[in-house]
């Protein structure tokens, strides 16, 4: 998750809340639907991803299909997709990509579904990490998104794509990252740099 939070530029709940069908690994992209804004948008997925994830997605199926076996294996489905698609809740497809390590029983229509991951979970882990890498400076799983657009800037890659890539809605919330690209007041260098 903290790889295509960094990767990909995704908010922390819309990496929770991908689902198998949005996620492209031959064309190296992932589909974000109903993010800020209630907007889909499309971003890429790093190549270096695409066989962890491969491996990843295999592991997710098998818990499926075990519960599947034992008549569960029902995910929640946006807006009235259940009344069009009754089916489509125990659809592979239809999936969380990182699904919730327990089951519940949903009250109103008694199917034992699995939730995404909670984002708390990301969150508690990136906190040790940086707990662990004994890091200077405040950082959260935010802090990855922000990292992306940052060295895309600085690779040199256009405003406008980037806000594309993160689903900004006007350019001025990307230009808050172009504050990476001066150096020193002023943006001048020191002569001796």
């Amino acid at each position: 998750m903290a790889g295509l939070l960094y990767g990909s530029g995704l908010r922390l709940l819309e990496c929770a809340r991908l689902r198998v069908k949005d996620v492209d690994i031959d064309a190296g992209r992932l589909l974000v639907r109903d993010g800020k804004g209630q907007k889909d948008r499309l971003t890429m997925l790093p190549s270096r991803l695409c066989g962890p994830m491969r491996v990843h997605l295999a592991s997710v199926r098998e818990l499926f299909e075990a519960d599947r076996g034992n008549g569960a294996g029902f995910v929640e489905l946006p807006g009235a997709l259940l009344r069009k698609y009754p089916n489509a809740a125990t659809e592979w497809p239809w999936q969380w990509v990182f699904p919730a390590t327990r089951q519940y029983r949903d009250a109103t229509s008694g199917q034992v579904r699995r939730h995404h991951l909670h984002e708390t979970v990301l969150q508690k882990a990136f906190r040790a990490a940086c707990i662990a890498a004994k890091l200077s400076k405040r950082a959260t799983s935010h802090s990855l998104r922000h990292s992306f657009a940052t060295h895309l800037l600085e690779a040199g890659y256009d405003i406008r794509t980037i806000q594309e890539l993160l689903g900004h809605r006007d350019v001025a919330t990307t230009m808050i990252y172009t504050h990476v690209l001066n150096r020193g007041p002023l943006g001048v260098r020191s002569p001796l740099d």
